[in-house]
């Protein structure tokens, strides 16, 4: 049903109830999931671990849901935190920008505007990339 490492044939709420198991670390019932992601009613919500489960993303275990099979394709999970990927980049490339400002005024001003620029666009591209992740709800 499922590709490894895609959530195409889940709707958002599917996703959303996966992101939300992953990042509770215990695991949670319907009534919870239906009350936590403000569903219409927990019938809602076990239809979508129902698909979860027979995709062998999640599994039931003392009528309560736990992640069998952690599926991050352009998040990081750490501890409770789902961070996207981009971050790291954008924390690497504002990190060079710093240090650029101090070793690089040395050098002449045209090499120094170019390696700015370039930071800044590469800072810009991540910010980009991050803002997408959050808004298309991609795990």
């Amino acid at each position: 049903m499922v590709n490894k490492h895609s959530f195409k044939d889940f709707k958002e709420t599917a996703v959303n109830i996966y992101r939300f198991i992953l990042t509770e670390n215990k695991p949670v019932g319907v009534r919870e999931i239906a009350r936590e992601l403000e569903l219409s009613s927990p019938s809602v919500a076990q239809h979508h671990l129902s698909r979860l489960e027979d995709a062998g993303l999640i599994q039931q275990q003392c009528g309560k849901y736990v992640i069998k099979k952690v599926v991050l394709q352009s998040n990081v999970k750490i501890n409770r935190f789902l961070i996207p990927r981009p971050v790291f980049y954008l924390i690497f490339v504002i990190i060079a920008l710093i240090l650029e400002c101090i070793i690089c005024p040395p050098l002449p001003m045209h090499v120094y505007f170019v390696a700015t620029f370039i930071n800044i666009i590469l800072m810009l591209i991540c910010v980009y990339e991050i803002v997408r992740v959050y808004r298309t709800g991609r795990l």
